[in-house]
């Protein structure tokens, strides 16, 4: 099936990322906040459109599901989804960043909240996680703020740049919407 476009409040939605977003993700790939607490590696125009490409053929592969969080009929302004999705298991990660422009301004709780309300929902799945660095007090509140329990800390559980960081493991599960 096609993946979905999912609306949001005020003129937003999450869209498949397109061909034309490649100058986006290169400049997400560039930020220094996106890079510190994302896998995020994009240093090139060949990168972003790679990148790009794998995003609809892990969708269809039933691997992922990644989208743009942009304006209707606009540019993307960050990227939300899930990976390690395990439909048998009925579990899936969450993964997120947001461009500087965008930060602040609530968007990610909301994307957060709608793809959550999606896979529960629609894809059926049971257990959602959110992990993220302890260093990350942002991330800590869009789980909070989403509706996700906090679960406990893991040690040592993310290789980043700067080294191993103990993650915090946030969830949410079907009946708790």
């Amino acid at each position: 099936m096609d993946q979905p476009v999912l609306g949001l409040p005020h003129g937003l939605e999450l869209r498949p990322w397109r061909p034309s977003d490649a100058d986006v993700l290169l400049a997400a790939g560039q930020d220094p906040e996106i890079r510190r607490w994302n896998r995020l590696l994009v240093d090139t125009p060949q990168d972003a459109h790679r990148r790009i490409a794998r995003m609809h053929e892990r969708w269809q592969a039933e691997l992922s599901a990644v989208w743009a969080i942009a304006r209707r009929e606009g540019e993307a302004l960050g990227l939300i989804g899930w990976g390690d999705i395990d439909l048998t298991g009925g579990s899936a990660e969450i993964l997120y960043w947001i461009l500087p422009a965008a930060r602040g301004g609530g968007v990610m709780v909301e994307a957060t909240k709608r793809v959550s309300e999606w896979a529960l929902n629609d894809l059926g799945l049971h257990r959602l996680r959110l992990c993220h660095s302890v260093a990350n007090p942002a991330s800590c509140r869009v789980a909070v703020k989403a509706g996700y329990s906090f679960e406990g800390t893991m040690r040592s559980a993310l290789l980043h740049a700067d080294g191993w960081h103990d993650e915090h493991l946030h969830a949410l599960v079907q009946g708790d919407l």
